[in-house]
């Protein structure tokens, strides 16, 4: 990608290393609920904790994804990509998706399963691993997505977005292990079910975060336009240069963490190459000072005339 100044490069690399940093902390984090849920599930025969552990470990596969798309998001255009990497990041956060999906299917499956067996021991150590859980990863969506908001990466955003799928499967797992402790110290049997019913809600949760992640994805690898109210924004920006008599065309798409602008607009005809190319980097200026995550604004002049 272009920079425009020592400043834009500077800012870029600090968001650069915001990111990977957030990554870190999310792979690191993932690593060490995974072990946590996987060997108390086992241990105390929790089944939506073992489930959760599994979908956790999925979670490592999907954060370190992401991780390696933004690495590569990150470099500048070259000979065959003269556009960028930006699409890395969606890629990766296409991937994210699918883990998301497949994770949801499993603990579903599971779930369901859980109800024609035995109902197993509800204890306190599996109830506290899944409170600890659920804050944990509270705490990683909050602070991964308010990154990722900033920087507009995609594949940290998924990533921010698959913390909050785990916070939803925590939740569940709390409230499963929570109610089935709950009726085993009551004699109320049925609540002992609480665990895999709690599992088929989260499943249903979770599947529907994994569609919508990979229905955004789809819509930036077809070069989907951006909403209306933003292409009317850039629009308006545009009309404020006072040379511009009208816009013929504009195009704008997302391209992973930024975004691409292609505008056709009509100048006065009798203007020249200087006075054009003027009127050009004022268009891009205007764009990119409102629009941060505008990357690159490729403006067409066609010549206009009083009687037209």
């Amino acid at each position: 990608m272009p920079y425009e100044n020592r400043e834009e490069l500077r800012r870029d690399s600090l968001e650069n290393r915001s990111s990977i940093i957030a990554m870190w902390i999310s792979l690191l984090s993932n690593v060490f609920l995974t072990g946590m849920k996987l060997i108390v599930g086992i241990l105390f025969k929790s089944q939506v904790l073992i489930a959760d552990g599994i979908h956790n470990a999925g979670d490592i596969i999907a954060t370190a994804t992401a991780y390696s798309s933004m690495r590569l998001s990150g470099k500048p255009p070259d000979e065959d990509h003269p556009y960028g990497h930006g699409k890395a990041e969606v890629i990766g956060a296409g991937v994210v998706a699918f883990i998301l999906v497949i994770a949801a299917l499993y603990m579903g499956y599971h779930a369901v399963l859980a109800f024609f067996r035995p109902p197993g021991e509800a204890h306190l150590i599996a109830l506290t691993a899944a409170i600890v859980s659920l804050l944990v990863k509270q705490v990683l969506y909050v602070y991964t997505k308010r990154i990722a908001d900033r920087v507009n990466s995609k594949a940290l955003k998924a990533t921010a977005y698959d913390h909050l799928a785990d916070v939803y499967a925590s939740l569940a797992a709390t409230v499963g292990i929570g109610l089935a402790w709950i009726g085993e110290r009551n004699g109320v049997d049925w609540l002992s079910y609480g665990d895999p019913a709690a599992g088929v809600i989260v499943s249903f949760l979770v599947l529907k975060l994994g569609f919508d992640m990979a229905r955004e994805t789809v819509d930036v690898l077809m070069d989907k336009s951006l909403s209306p109210d933003k292409i009317e924004d850039i629009l308006e920006h545009i009309r404020e240069v006072r040379e511009v008599k009208r816009i013929d065309r504009l195009r704008a798409r997302e391209h992973g963490h930024y975004v691409l602008v292609d505008a056709r607009v009509a100048v006065h005809g009798t203007l020249t190459i200087q006075e054009g190319h003027d009127i050009i980097r004022e268009i891009k200026k205007r764009v990119r000072d409102a629009h941060p995550e505008v990357d690159e604004v490729l403006v067409h002049l066609n010549p206009w005339y009083e009687n037209e």
